[in-house]
């Protein structure tokens, strides 16, 4: 199985279970159900559940045991792009090819709609098995702190307040750090977790995230610049208007892409405590990753 194969199989895979463990489009009320599944089911790469599956699997579990953790992780993160898009955030317009939210239900039922998946995830995170490491306690603050003030939401806080001033790149990196790599990061360790990971093998895997979601962030950044709506499914150009900084306005795009391969190969480093079977999958994801275009 190649790793595209192997992204489509899975996503598959989360995508039966995120239909059976989210409220149907039936349930009352039904406008919230709609709008939920509306963001959920709009046709997202899963990358981060696809992560979490392939760390289980690293560390010698099975996806069927993860996948409530990979469907949390998914779920929350369809949260954080409905309130990204708000009119308060970001302001934007279109989402994986569609239109936003608060585009289609406008911005009070696209603001519950994001606090419901928030709130879901941690029921389907509830639903984790428990292991000879691990307990449901700790799987929910890894996913509680991740996301948190500290981290994800604390990210989006130093973003808003970068906008229209220069930044540096260690203020850039603390961006970053927080409004993508650690759910991306969180996405690994629960997947690990789940497979009651060994310390040595949830730290690795930790340090694998970290770059891996940085050098992520940095494509990103790249992406909006060189690629277009059609190809990426969203806005481009939208952080130039913002006056926010990214790593190719403050060093460049060639500049910009040797880091994102330094990263990459930082993670993939990080990996060689695993013996090469259980490592393959999750280095050829980050290549995958390194040389997308969307």
């Amino acid at each position: 199985m190649t790793i595209r194969e192997y992204i489509s199989a899975t996503a598959e895979q989360v995508d039966h279970s995120l239909d059976r463990m989210l409220p149907p489009e039936t349930a009352a009320p039904a406008t919230i159900h709609k709008a939920m599944r509306y963001s959920i089911f709009a046709g997202g790469k899963r990358i981060r559940p696809v992560l979490c599956i392939a760390a289980a699997e690293a560390c010698g579990g099975k996806a069927g045991t993860a996948m409530p953790a990979a469907c949390a992780v998914e779920t929350l993160h369809t949260y954080t792009l409905i309130h990204d898009d708000l009119p308060c955030m970001d302001n934007d317009d279109l989402r994986r090819g569609k239109p936003t939210n608060h585009k289609v239900f406008g911005e009070g039922i696209a603001v519950l709609a994001g606090d419901a998946l928030l709130t879901e995830a941690f029921a389907m995170l509830a639903r984790l098995p428990e292991n000879a490491n691990y307990r449901v306690a700790d799987y929910v603050r890894e996913l509680a702190e991740a996301t948190g003030s500290r981290q994800l939401i604390g990210g989006q806080v130093l973003d808003l307040e970068g906008e229209g001033r220069p930044l540096s790149i260690e203020e850039l990196r603390a961006i970053h750090n927080g409004k993508t790599s650690a759910l991306l990061t969180a996405a690994i360790r629960l997947g690990a977790m789940s497979a009651a990971a060994s310390p040595e093998q949830l730290a690795a895997l930790t340090t694998y995230g970290q770059n891996l979601g940085l050098a992520f962030q940095i494509i990103d950044d790249i992406l909006d610049i060189t690629s277009t709506p059609e190809t990426l499914g969203k806005s481009i150009g939208k952080d130039e208007q913002a006056g926010k900084a990214t790593y190719p306005a403050l060093v460049g795009i060639d500049h910009a892409r040797q880091e994102a391969r330094d990263l990459t190969a930082a993670a993939c480093k990080a990996l060689d405590i695993f013996p090469e079977q259980q490592r393959a999958r999750l280095l050829a994801l980050n290549d995958y990753l390194l040389n997308r275009n969307y």
